[in-house]
């Protein structure tokens, strides 16, 4: 990997870790999912930072994938169990990473620790041509260990310039038919979520994050006021995902067009992912660089 770009993923990550631990401080009782990430979001771009996605609070039985509107007003309560994920880039190059935390409570404290140390596991086993169903297997007996269940449909992911999952998974339970080897030079965000569910997840309601689909339909709409929309999406979110409340200020009738993008295959709208017996998850995330003879945490 260029020296440069091994720099940008540094900084990036960097500032995702600063962004994340800021984040987790602000999670409280009675404060607002939106004015967490909002502070969050602002953070990071005071910091010189790009969002490589919206961030994400899942709460509870919600694994991942939900974003707080525009005009959001649910709030953190005693007991919560909060998912908080946070990206970041620099030109496009990612730092993804996530975190756990209990509002007030600490019922769940050995399934956080679950995660922390299927990530630890993960983490020391990551090098160039690692079996990752073999990697996948340990963080299991890992979570296991704890008294928990890893999500089995929920894996870690390369990434790319601009591309959030570029192809290689990487798994919390072995997958045999997973024939994937990092390499050096590969950057991969390693996720474990725990759980005392069913330990795999099914789809919800919308997250309100969203992604551009450009792809053949894009290229043959022949509505000039769809395809406009559309290209401002573009010109704006490039190929990284982007919140409903980001879009507000771009294009008049938000949520409208936004439906009508979606419907016509043009935007894909993320569904929030639940455990399928609404069991509490909890995750952790870091992202790492592949060396010759393990890997480095940007996180």
């Amino acid at each position: 990997m260029d020296e440069d770009v091994f720099e940008k993923y540094r900084l990036a990550g960097k500032i995702a870790t600063e962004a994340r631990n800021y984040g987790a401080g602000l999670i409280n009782s009675g404060v607002s999912f939106l004015e967490v990430a909002e502070k969050i979001e602002s953070k990071i771009t005071d910091a010189g930072a790009k969002l490589a996605f919206p961030v994400n609070i899942s709460l509870n039985e919600i694994a991942a994938h939900f974003s707080p509107r525009h005009d959001e007003d649910i709030v953190f309560k005693k007991g919560d169990v909060v998912k908080l994920d946070v990206g970041t880039h620099i030109d496009g190059y990612i730092a993804d990473t996530a975190l756990t935390v209990e509002v007030g409570t600490h019922k769940y404290d050995n399934m956080i620790k679950a995660v922390d140390a299927g990530l630890d596991v993960a983490i020391e086993m990551m090098k160039p041509d690692v079996n990752l169903s073999k990697l996948g297997q340990a963080v299991q007996v890992e979570i296991n260990s704890y008294g928990f269940k890893p999500v089995d449909n929920l894996t870690g992911h390369s990434l790319k310039q601009y591309v959030l999952h570029a192809g290689m998974n990487i798994p919390s339970v072995p997958d045999f038919l997973n024939k994937s080897k990092p390499k050096v030079g590969d950057v991969l965000a390693i996720e474990p979520f725990a759980t005392d569910g069913a330990g795999h997840v099914v789809i919800g309601a919308g997250s309100n994050i969203y992604l551009c689909n450009r792809n053949l339909r894009s290229k043959i709409v022949r509505d000039n006021r769809v395809k406009t929309m559309f290209s401002k999406l573009v010109k704006e979110f490039r190929t990284l995902p982007f919140a409903e409340r980001w879009s507000n200020n771009i294009i008049e009738n938000n949520d409208n067009v936004l439906r009508r993008l979606t419907f016509l295959g043009l935007l894909k709208h993320y569904p929030q992912l639940i455990d399928a017996k609404k069991g509490i998850v909890t995750q952790k995330e870091h992202t790492v660089i592949i060396t010759e003879d393990g890997c480095e945490v940007t996180t």
